[in-house]
């Protein structure tokens, strides 16, 4: 039987909300990427989704962050370590509520999505939904980093700080047994999933993609 999830409770101001998400550093304009492009970094794990609106997201967004790539190509690193349905995931709706107020020349300057640690159920989830989820052609910039060394290969090391528990997690990884196919950047668009019947948004709402 599936577990919903509670319904968040935003006990918090717009501007506490905005706030905790500035404290945290959930999103920062951090260092470049190989040819200079500036990089996003996303902290997965740091997202206060249960205490944080969408409304206070995209406005962070559009008054925070977007300012700051400006009107050039950038780059997107996603932190997925360690993160919690319970904590960290806003739902469905409110992801599709965010991309979908993302300016069109910030979707068009994005070149890629570089996915560190992602987890079975995310791997799943983009590649059954992701044509769907997202337009633009974004599932396509969609790149799966499985550890940090290979991060490196794409984005400037010494740009870049990234939490403790993410390099804990790697040496996590690597104690345990992992194929060869697991390793460096994957990418699972050439191939071809047939979605199943059910709607999409009404089953992934109610579960974790972490």
């Amino acid at each position: 039987m599936v577990q919903l999830l509670p319904s968040p409770s935003f006990s918090l101001s717009e501007t506490e909300q905005e706030h905790l998400l500035e404290k945290l550093d959930v999103f920062k304009v951090q260092g470049r990427d190989k040819v200079g492009r500036k990089v996003l970094l996303i902290i997965g794990k740091n997202f206060p989704a249960r205490m944080v609106s969408s409304e206070v997201i995209k406005n962070y967004l559009e008054e925070k962050i977007y300012p700051k790539l400006g009107e050039k190509q950038f780059s997107v690193v996603y932190v997925n370590t360690d993160v919690q349905r319970s904590e960290n995931f806003p739902g469905i709706s409110a992801l599709r509520s965010i991309y979908d107020a993302i300016p069109t020349n910030i979707k068009d300057n994005l070149e890629a999505v570089y996915f560190l640690h992602p987890g079975l159920q995310s791997k799943l989830f983009f590649a059954t939904f992701g044509r769907l989820f997202f337009s633009g052609g974004l599932y396509s910039k969609l790149k799966y980093v499985s550890r940090v060394e290979f991060l490196w290969e794409h984005v400037r090391r010494k740009e870049m700080e990234l939490p403790e528990f993410v390099f804990e997690h790697d040496e996590e990884l690597e104690m345990e047994y992992r194929p060869v196919t697991d390793y460096g950047l994957e990418s699972d668009h050439p191939r071809v999933y047939t979605a199943p019947s059910v709607d999409p948004i009404s089953m992934y709402s109610m579960r974790c993609i972490a």
